[in-house]
């Protein structure tokens, strides 16, 4: 027998079955039964607002999964490139198609020399380079004014590819402008990792050599970020696109809702907690001014997790990787000591506060030499791929323009009067 509820309007004694489908009711059917009464659910913590087959995240299980790919395997085993195409179209390429694909993709790096030159050049000296980000994702719109016409498959193909391509080359201007180093120009003779760093680090040298480690790390770390379900900036890249905008100004959208400290800032916030806490013998006392709510054990807890975030063990693991080659970060010793404290205190586990992608990655960032202010940049370059592939979803689903409605809660009808009379 199908999963159903049962919605009774005690105003007219009027009632409606709704059948439950894929974990949802239709909204539908509430607005026939009581029209003109909307639900009131602010940061939309129960409302599904949107259906789609790209990635299916189990918060209580803590179970992610691209396309129906574990994402523990997708790590393992992928590529960012390989993935991003998986997101995007649906299954995993064979091997014509993705090395294609990563042709297309790796020969698409370059951006125009106006938007190098004349452009970059306008931002103030110590702008952040997550602010120069959002603005030069919004402006390549104006390079490529035929990304307008969305719904030409073909047209969104071809867009969809130079955002991701385009994406780090963009990152690593506005890193090189912030610190006043020379612009470096992509290599197509490396991979999609390796080149991004080669443009954010390259000095003098006739070629830039990366540590194959620290490149799959890298290359890992843009898997783990690649997608994760309706979140503020992807909820963000589908309500733009909903306008029928082009796929640049939604992404300009999605980035600067992930500039939001509450949203992408997050392993930047575990850093400075780390800092705070100073030393292994402070532990004690943080732990007991987080239980007496002076303070927040940042990178714990999710808004969707209620178990450990499967791509927090992922990262951990790289971790210990990525150290052997950089050195071990001093502060590990002390994050290390906050999650066996965290899995193992009541307080904590009653409260789901199990740890979460950001509480690790930021210090596999730092340990790369990545500045903070660039920690924002390196999530923006991973989720690309499944900000467009919520964008193009959306698109072939014939979506409806967002129109959330309200509850009016301000002062009945009154009348206007002049100054003399107020």
């Amino acid at each position: 027998m199908p999963e159903s509820v049962t919605i009774t309007d005690n105003r007219s004694g009027e009632s409606v079955e709704v059948p439950i489908v894929n974990g949802g009711i239709d909204g539908n059917a509430i607005k026939d039964l009581m029209p003109g009464i909307w639900v009131l659910d602010p940061g939309f913590s129960i409302t599904a607002s949107a259906e789609s087959a790209i990635t299916e995240l189990d918060g209580a299980n803590g179970v992610l999964r691209y396309r129906g790919y574990p994402i523990e395997q997708l790590a393992e085993h992928s590529t960012f490139l390989e993935v991003s195409y998986l997101l995007l179209n649906g299954q995993l390429p064979d091997k014509a198609e993705y090395d294609q694909w990563v042709h297309n993709v790796t020969h698409h790096t370059f951006i125009h020399e106006n938007m190098r030159k004349r452009f970059q050049d306008s931002f103030h000296y110590d702008a952040h380079p997550m602010g120069m980000l959002v603005s030069s994702i919004a402006a390549l719109s104006t390079f490529y004014p035929e990304a307008k016409d969305i719904l030409d498959p073909d047209n969104r193909r071809i867009q969809i590819n130079r955002l991701i391509s385009k994406a780090p080359t963009l990152a690593a201007m506005a890193y090189r402008f912030s610190i006043g180093m020379p612009f470096v120009y992509p290599d197509n003779n490396m991979t999609y990792a390796e080149n991004f760093l080669s443009m954010m680090w390259r000095v003098a040298e006739p070629t830039y050599e990366a540590d194959p480690v620290l490149s799959k790390a890298l290359d890992v770390l843009l898997i783990l970020h690649a997608d994760h379900e309706q979140n503020c900036s992807t909820t963000a890249m589908r309500v733009v696109g909903s306008s029928h905008a082009d796929p640049f100004s939604s992404a300009a959208g999605a980035t600067a809702a992930l500039y939001g400290p509450r949203h992408g800032g997050a392993n930047e916030a575990v850093i400075h907690m780390l800092n705070d806490i100073g030393s292994y013998e402070n532990i004690p006392a943080f732990i007991e001014s987080v239980k007496a709510g002076e303070g927040r054990l940042m990178g714990f807890g999710h808004r969707v997790y209620k178990a450990y975030d499967p791509r927090a063990r992922i990262v951990k693991d790289h971790a210990d990787e990525v150290f052997k080659v950089t050195g071990r970060n001093p502060l590990l010793d002390i994050a290390l000591k906050l999650e066996e404290i965290a899995l193992n205190d009541d307080y904590f586990k009653s409260r789901n506060l199990y740890p979460n992608v950001d509480f690790y990655t930021g210090l596999i960032y730092q340990a790369m030499n990545f500045p903070m202010d660039m920690f924002t940049v390196l999530f923006a370059i991973g989720r690309m791929p499944g900000w467009l592939a919520h964008w193009n979803e959306s698109i072939e689903q014939g979506s409806r323009i967002s129109r959330p409605r309200q509850l009016y809660t301000g002062p009945a009808e009154r009348d206007y009067l002049p100054f003399d009379q107020r």
